[in-house]
């Protein structure tokens, strides 16, 4: 509010006393000297009722904004003040709700029905925390997680703080204190249990006993309850401490709280020892500056290890000062403003200055309102692995994530279009799906219907269209020959196969099984044109995808699922990335995004060579070239893939669409596919020496926390879509599992604790 205040009106209007005489109530105003904002504290009489309350807050309140002039914008922490201000005219009002507050002890019955009615005032929604978000998403269409933010300068005092409070200065060392309320939130029973297993310690605790008995609080020669402290005063007891706490207990009060405190413990150069508080474990778990603990045995012995850590000054804290560099209340005020200016109602929005919240000053640039947000997962690349990922993690684990791709669609290369002749083509080549697995199917499933589609392939050879891969009718075509079962055709290759004495390369593979006339007819000028090197200098791999048939099935798969999208590709991945927690940016640059975005962990499905800036040198890729053709006619050739292996045709094949899609329109669209060494990474050149040196980069990628490589790409590997679909789902499921593991041990501790 001190940097709304700069740019504009701001009357914060406090929760009202009542300690005034019978029928003399009265507001109290005072206006803060450094930061101009007013503060106004009705005083009501003791003993008024609900309705009395409400009826004289809201003539004080008409009363205090009858002298300004201008829009209004209501700003509300708590429903609760909803009841007496629901009559006012604003422009926007916003809800910002700091906790989950229908879970405190002695929330008042009304306060749930008041914060629904909220949510269907409020223009705009804020959370004070992640899980909260997750927790209220599906009741507002606009709502935005907003963890506490630090003022980073002003709790630093801490670390050169010589300022001894007289309350403190005589405490024993080591001391390892706690700042806040002390309320319910407060795990009492682990205070006592840290006090007897370490007397020599002292205990010091900071804060106001709120609706706990005081007679109820432990009581220690360690434990010191100093009292209620000023904010300008915190950071000189945070001086006098070794380490902070966060002895919070685990039950409905504590679920969705995001403490303030632990960033600006941390600003004051503290490690922090906390209950499992799911947003703290969460956003500052994996700091060596942060312990968490669930049982009160785990506890004291994670304080211990952050007394042996306080006595370090290195680069816990430097890793603690770059985490909370992003987290400046600065930052927070231009999001909301972005916030509100959508809302009609921030800076630049034309409105006038305002009794309330006004337009600010000029405000910094802004970032996209894509990257502005806090993300658990930036994901880079938008097709298969990217977007997959993006769906799981938002709609099963109710993840955050920015998806970024630096192409202006999504579905990668599998991104499919209507062009000007109405025909549905790939963009990208042809993408027929198949697959042996049920769960690819059945996972992709549920975001398509589909098309049954089994694809099959000519060769153009010598004049005759013949089936690829070669197969008896091949044969027979080819040689007029007249093979009759799977045994004639065995026994004519056979004869014709060269025994090699170690199948290495591509050419073995091949020549071992059906000798060279074939190889040389089928697969040297093919694998030439596609690769830019013979089949003798490609690892057996390549030629080993291309199976040799002895009877006449003339599918180019045989895998037991074989379909296309009904709708196309595009559609399937539109449908998979509605979700609600998924932000899409496209046409976007990683390196442009990665220095903006906040996010805890990524996901890079791009080249794992270029994220490593190529420091071993670059991956080989093969890259292609399209050339799509519409014909005003109703059909080009007899099935959807024509292959050309002769070495004279400059292209490899011709796809023509309409086979795949089964659509009925009176123009044709084909396309012709050059293989080029240049160009986007379309295929890993399967050599030894490349695979050497990716795996110098894989060893590099093992030692990168927090990131996911995954994908044709990222590992450097020609996956098939179900197998790229594959390991998507392998990757999540590793990632939830050892989430639910870190959710299982949080409630066995939860309930650890509660049974003592």
């Amino acid at each position: 509010m001190t940097r709304f205040a700069k740019g504009r009106r701001v009357i914060f209007w406090e929760e009202p006393v009542s300690d005034a005489p019978e029928n003399c109530p009265r507001l109290d105003s005072r206006t803060d000297p450094e930061s101009g904002v007013i503060v106004v504290t009705p005083v009501l009489p003791e003993g008024a009722t609900a309705v009395e309350r409400d009826a004289m807050l809201g003539l004080m309140l008409d009363g205090a904004l009858a002298g300004y002039g201008g829009d209004l914008i209501r700003w509300y922490y708590t429903p609760m003040m909803l009841a007496f201000s629901r009559h006012l005219n604003s422009i926007c009002t916003v809800y910002d709700c700091m906790d989950e507050l229908a879970n405190f002890k002695f929330a008042p019955p009304e306060l749930t029905i008041l914060e629904r009615e909220l949510m269907g005032l409020a223009d705009v929604v804020f959370t004070g925390g992640y899980s909260l978000w997750e927790a209220k998403r599906g009741r507002h269409a606009n709502i935005h997680p907003f963890p506490s933010s630090v003022d980073h300068a002003h709790f630093a005092k801490a670390r050169v703080s010589r300022e001894e409070p007289a309350d403190q200065a005589a405490l024993p060392w080591p001391r390892l204190g706690f700042y806040g309320v002390i309320d319910e939130r407060m795990d009492l029973d682990l205070l006592a249990a840290l006090a007897d297993a370490r007397p020599n310690w002292s205990v010091v605790l900071v804060g106001p006993v709120v609706k706990v008995d005081p007679a109820d609080l432990p009581k220690r020669a360690n434990l010191h309850y100093l009292g209620g402290k000023t904010y300008e005063e915190l950071p000189h007891y945070l001086g006098g401490w070794d380490v902070a706490l966060m002895p919070f207990a685990i039950n409905e009060s504590t679920r969705f709280i995001s403490p303030t405190k632990t960033p600006e413990y941390l600003a004051g150069g503290r490690p922090v020892v906390s209950t499992p508080i799911v947003d703290v474990a969460r956003q500052y778990g994996e700091l060596e500056g942060v312990k968490i603990a669930a049982t009160p045995a785990d506890f004291i012995e994670a304080c211990d290890q952050a007394l042996a850590l306080a006595a370090l000054k290195g680069s816990w804290l430097t890793e603690v000062d770059g985490a909370l560099s992003a987290m400046s209340w600065d930052e927070t005020f231009v999001r909301m403003n972005l916030e509100l200016s959508r809302a009609g109602a921030g800076a630049g929005s034309g409105k006038p200055r305002v009794a309330g919240l006004a337009p600010a000053v000029a405000a910094p640039a802004i970032r996209p309102a894509s990257r502005s947000k806090p993300f658990d997962y930036l994901i880079v690349g938008a097709g298969y692995a990217g977007s997959v990922l993006a769906e799981r993690l938002t709609s099963q684990l109710g993840k955050r994530v920015l998806l970024i791709d630096k192409r202006p669609h999504i579905g990668g290369n599998a991104y499919d279009e209507r062009d000007a002749g109405g025909v549905l083509m790939h963009r990208y080549g042809p993408h027929i799906f198949h697959t042996n697995s049920d769960e690819v199917s059945g996972y992709l499933s549920q975001f398509t219907k589909w098309r049954p589609y089994e694809h099959r392939v000519l060769a153009s050879v010598n004049g005759l269209l013949v089936p690829m891969p070669i197969n008896r009718t091949t044969l027979n075509l080819l040689y007029g020959l007249d093979l009759k079962t799977e045994a004639d055709a065995e026994s004519y290759l056979a004869a014709r196969a060269e025994p090699v004495e170690k199948v290495c390369t591509s050419e073995d593979v091949v020549v071992s099984k059906v000798g060279r006339e074939l190889y040389e007819t089928f697969f040297r000028g093919y694998t030439r044109k596609q690769w830019g090197m013979d089949p003798s200098e490609l690892d057996k791999s390549v030629t080993a995808r291309v199976p040799t048939r002895t009877n006449d099935d003339d599918r180019y798969f045989t895998d037991k699922f074989q379909a296309m999208p009904a709708d196309g590709y595009t559609a399937m991945f539109q449908n998979m990335l509605d979700q609600p927690g998924i932000t899409l940016e496209l046409g976007a640059e990683f390196e442009d995004v990665r220095g903006e975005a906040v996010f805890d962990k990524l996901i890079f499905t791009g080249p794992v060579d270029e994220y490593f800036d190529h420091r071993y040198g670059k991956l080989p890729y093969r890259s292609l070239a399209f050339r799509h053709v519409t014909l005003d006619r109703a059909w080009y050739q007899p099935v959807g893939t024509v292959n050309y292996p002769d070495e004279a045709t400059p292209y490899t094949r011709i796809t023509e669409y309409k086979h795949l899609t089964g659509q009925s329109v009176g123009k044709t669209t084909i396309t012709y596919e050059y293989p080029r060494a240049d160009g986007d990474p379309y295929y890993p050149v399967p050599r030894p020496e490349n695979q050497a040196l990716y795996k110098r980069y894989a060893a590099l990628a093992l030692e990168t926390p927090d990131v996911h490589f995954v994908g044709r790409l990222a590992t450097y590997r020609y996956y098939n879509m179900d197998q790229v679909v594959g390991q998507a789902l392998a990757t999540f499921r590793r990632i939830a599992e050892r989430e639910g593991r870190t959710a299982v041990a949080a409630q066995a501790a939860a309930r650890a604790i509660a049974a003592n």
